[in-house]
């Protein structure tokens, strides 16, 4: 396996914690390739593919991508094309990931769009895999038949799952719940032979072992994303704010261990991020805010991506 490229300039932490968090993921055993600065401060001994621009996370993705043809983005992509690389992993500016990733990489033989899958956690269980996430902001039914395909091989090649249950996301669980591209999408979704596909599944199911793969389109997966992050954060800071008064202090005490465990499956630095499923390569998509502890957990998480893709791309074809 050829190292993990990670774009040393992207995201709000970047390169410092970026930096730190490649050079622990080097420690426990991943191959890094840093890309960045000729003068990138304390790398150590990682090696280094040297890039003279970068992308903001304001600038336009199309534009930039084209324009910028030697920032970090554009040579982590190329780095996976050109077999330098085994994936590429950024938390910088999200749609400039994606066409970089897009240009430089290609589309896998009959993907009409890539979607963004991103693991959603279920304690005691395996993730359940949503996509898509935000690439396509509008889709066509048939498109979404192509998400519940590919999203059901990444499931089965990453997490072992046999026949994922994959589930469209609507507003009702009877087949004539929802819009004109719901009711299509069901229709194409039942004829399709290669994946379990159990009917309509609602938001209130994605973090259950109910479903293994939950269909929808960019925007309303974006959505229902930053919504169970943003709940879950109101949830674990009231928590441990209820947990935290003085006269609760010795049961807090007893069951820290156990709240610590649960928290540590719901953090998102403990993720492996968002993969860009349909490309002929792996892209993985992190948090703006990625930490050090971040960049490692992802580091790794990419590597095992990495070893499943090349299973989920044979499987594809």
């Amino acid at each position: 396996m050829k190292p993990i490229a990670v774009d040393a300039m992207g995201g709000d932490k970047a390169p410092a914690e970026i930096v730190a968090g490649a050079k622990q993921a080097a420690a426990e055993g991943i191959p890094v390739l840093l890309v960045g600065p000729s003068d990138l401060a304390d790398r150590g001994d990682l090696e280094l593919l040297v890039a003279t621009e970068v992308i903001g996370m304001d600038e336009d993705a199309a534009s930039s991508v084209k324009k910028k043809k030697d920032s970090t983005l554009v040579r982590c992509a190329e780095a996976v094309r050109d077999g330098k690389a085994s994936a590429m992993i950024s938390a910088g500016n999200t749609g400039a990931t994606m066409a970089s990733a897009l240009l430089r990489m290609g589309r896998a033989d009959g993907v009409k769009r890539p979607a963004i899958a991103t693991p959603i956690p279920v304690p005691g269980s395996t993730p359940t895999i949503l996509l898509d996430a935000g690439a396509n902001a509008e889709v066509e039914a048939a498109w979404l038949t192509q998400f519940a395909v590919m999203g059901s091989v990444f499931s089965t090649a990453r997490y072992g799952i046999a026949k994922p249950k994959v589930g469209l996301l609507s507003i009702g669980e009877e087949p004539g719940k929802g819009d004109s591209l719901r009711k299509e999408a069901y229709e194409l979704l039942s004829a399709e032979k290669s994946i379990n596909f159990v009917g309509n599944v609602e938001g209130r199911d994605i973090m259950t072992t109910e479903v293994d793969v939950v269909v929808t389109d960019g925007f309303t997966g974006n959505v229902a994303l930053k919504s169970l992050e943003g709940a879950l954060k109101t949830v674990v800071k009231s928590l441990f704010t209820a947990i935290g008064a003085p006269q609760y202090k010795e049961h807090a005490d007893a069951l820290m261990p156990a709240f610590l465990d649960l928290y540590s499956q719901f953090d998102p630095d403990t993720t492996g991020g968002a993969m860009l499923l349909g490309l002929n390569g792996v892209c993985i998509i992190s948090h703006g805010s990625s930490s050090a502890r971040a960049t490692a957990s992802r580091s790794h998480e990419t590597w095992c991506r990495a070893t499943s893709w090349r299973r989920s791309a044979q499987q594809w074809r």
